[in-house]
């Protein structure tokens, strides 16, 4: 980060020179820290969506021109040549590992899968049909109780070890919690497989009965992880950045992390999609459902297009467009005829003039949800597996935040709109 230049703020009282910053690549941001010591004054943005909030290494976009880059790795080159495990070292430690880096570091973080015995105790106490995101929440937030020399967030070795805890068994968490919802006897992680062959081992894999996981389906959901790995301060990192200010233990930052997820705004749009292919039901409803989706008086949304950053495609969704294709060819399936209707929709939607206008593009979610159907994953399950792969992203960008010097406790202010000061009357007073 350097300063490049000022710039003169002016208002009717005040005229004040600010510091231009700029990054690596991307646009230079105005330095505000003095704004209120140098006016009086705050700034207001609402949703900070014209706010940088921090400085970072991790993940940068550019959503005009739709790129998505991991330590300077462009998406598309990680998805289709990196493992999720090679892409978690990355975001970790800032390097690709070399092979023997990368061995050390998947044996040490497969270890870490196996879960404390008490805490299989944690899922009696929910109910069969509690969502799986509130168990894994739940439970998540729980891991400070049975790892307690992770809690010492001042030491670098702990930090480490912490991060790599999660990584690892937030996976186990998420299947365990799957289980529990169908009345499945939990299948414990194994330790030769890959980071996605043996989630899906422990998500479908029974006792007595020999799985063999599919290498073309492990590829698929090894890219979906890839893909959801981070994306640079959206809601959930953000909320992750914030709680770690205070300085709370990493549990309980994922934790929070994980319920700023579960918001359908933000991690619950693959499954919003699906739902939404479902209605329309076939390629003749799709020109009267774009028409309500034109009326804005309807209150009908088109899911799975747009995206609060890109304004170009969004790079993840041409991936997993291809993997889509994958996954429906391996399966031996009938064409999925939602697939079919996925794609005449994108077809649609991308040469109409009032969407292009907009540049409303198909992002992640709008293929994701068909992938994870056709892997036979229930939606219940869509923002868990979203949690799983972000978790790699929380960590990452919760390390680099308490490593970073500068780094203070985050307190905004507001702009007061309530009653000004006023006496108190006596309720006889009152009338």
């Amino acid at each position: 980060m350097t300063e490049s230049r000022s710039v003169r703020l002016t208002s009717e009282s005040h005229c004040d020179d600010f510091p231009v910053l700029s990054g690596t690549i991307g646009p230079d941001v105005i330095d505000l820290r003095t704004l209120p010591q140098k006016t009086g004054l705050f700034s207001f943005d609402p949703g900070l969506g014209g706010t940088a909030t921090c400085t970072s290494s991790i993940t940068y976009i550019d959503g005009d021109k739709g790129i998505l880059l991991h330590r300077g790795y462009p998406i598309e080159e990680l998805a289709l040549n990196a493992s999720f495990t090679e892409t978690a070292y990355l975001l970790l430690y800032g390097e690709l590992p070399t092979t023997d880096e990368y061995q050390v570091f998947r044996t040490n973080m497969n270890t870490h899968r196996l879960l404390n015995e008490q805490i299989r105790n944690f899922f009696n106490g929910f109910r069969r049909d509690a969502h799986p995101m509130a168990i894994l929440c739940g439970t998540v937030g729980a891991l400070s109780a049975f790892y307690h020399d992770g809690l010492d967030i001042s030491q670098p070795a702990t930090r480490d070890l912490s991060a790599r805890r999660l990584i690892a068994k937030v996976p186990t968490i998420a299947a365990w919690a799957y289980k529990y919802s169908i009345g499945e006897p939990f299948i414990y992680p194994d330790e030769e497989m890959s980071f996605s062959e043996n989630f899906l081992h422990m998500l479908f894999a029974r006792p007595g009965n020999h799985y063999r996981v599919n290498p073309v389906l492990a590829r698929a959901m090894d890219r979906i992880l890839l893909l959801h790995a981070d994306h640079e301060q959206n809601a959930s990192t953000t909320t992750v950045r914030l709680v770690g200010s205070t300085g709370a233990n990493p549990y309980a930052c994922i934790s929070a992390g994980i319920a700023a997820l579960w918001g359908p705004a933000h991690g619950g749009a693959n499954e919003a999609a699906l739902n939404m292919l479902q209605s329309i039901g076939s390629r003749e409803g799709i020109p009267a459902f774009l028409e309500k989706v034109k009326d804005r008086n309807s209150g009908v949304r088109l899911m799975g297009f747009g995206h609060r950053v890109y304004k170009n495609f969004d790079p993840r969704a041409k991936i997993l467009q291809a993997t889509c294709h994958e996954v429906i060819e391996e399966l031996g399936l009938e064409r999925d005829p939602l697939l079919d209707l996925a794609m005449e929709l994108e077809k649609v939607a991308t040469e109409d003039d009032y969407f292009v206008s907009r540049k409303l593009y198909p992002n992640v979610d709008f293929y994701s949800g068909l992938i994870l159907k056709a892997l036979g994953i229930p939606t219940s399950m869509f923002t868990v597996l979203f949690a799983v792969a972000r978790t790699v992203g929380w960590v990452s960008q919760w390390k680099e935040m308490i490593e970073d010097p500068s780094a203070r406790i985050n307190r905004p202010r507001q702009l007061y709109i309530g009653q000004p000061e006023r006496k108190f009357v006596p309720m006889s007073e009152r009338g």
